[in-house]
């Protein structure tokens, strides 16, 4: 087990992490939103970002132009029924949601539901440091490596997981400072 594979894993949670974090609304526009929106098209489950042109022309509004008109009532329904709690507007040419401002109580939610991505970050990187640990003390019975070497990398495993560990908590920290910015 090497210790920069364990660390590109770390990281590689950290960025799950930052990226379910972009989905959860703020209070302003923000074309992530929209990321985990998927929409039956065609019998087929398929990302609104490859059926549309999707922009933010104003800090308060989204506008989705599908590439197929046809397409436009799978894509308000599958909105509508996502967790969003937005209704599009259809003009016939393009999608419209308006982002309204967030109430106190919704900024409380969401920085519960924030917290809750942050633990499963620190998680997945609590599962990296016990995978590393277990393949090190398998490489100490077998005789590859001794005693000593062992204890070191377990401790070099440890220090890195508290280094990602901290990143996720300030990743955490920002969001939600944004999320309470009015």
């Amino acid at each position: 087990m090497k210790l920069t594979e364990v660390e590109d894993k770390m990281q590689k949670a950290i960025d799950a992490t930052q990226s379910n974090f972009n989905t959860v609304r703020t209070g302003r526009a923000s074309t992530s939103l929209l990321d985990r929106i998927n929409v039956e098209y065609y019998g087929m489950p398929t990302p609104l970002k490859s059926l549309a042109n999707i922009s933010t022309p104003d800090s308060s509004t989204i506008t989705i132009q599908p590439y197929d008109k046809g397409s436009m009532g799978q894509i308000e329904r599958a909105i509508a029924e996502s967790d969003l709690g937005l209704m599009p507007n259809n003009d016939g040419q393009v999608i419209r949601l308006n982002i309204p401002q967030l109430t106190t109580e919704r900024r409380e939610e969401l920085i519960k539901m924030v917290a809750k991505l942050a633990e499963e970050g620190k998680v997945a990187i609590r599962n990296v440091r016990r995978d590393a640990i277990d393949s090190v003390r398998k490489q100490e019975k077998a005789k590859e490596i001794s005693e000593d070497e062992s204890r070191g990398l377990q401790e070099d495993v440890d220090k890195l997981t508290s280094k990602y560990t901290k990143k996720i908590d300030d990743v955490l920290a920002a969001k939600e400072k944004e999320i309470s910015t009015v």
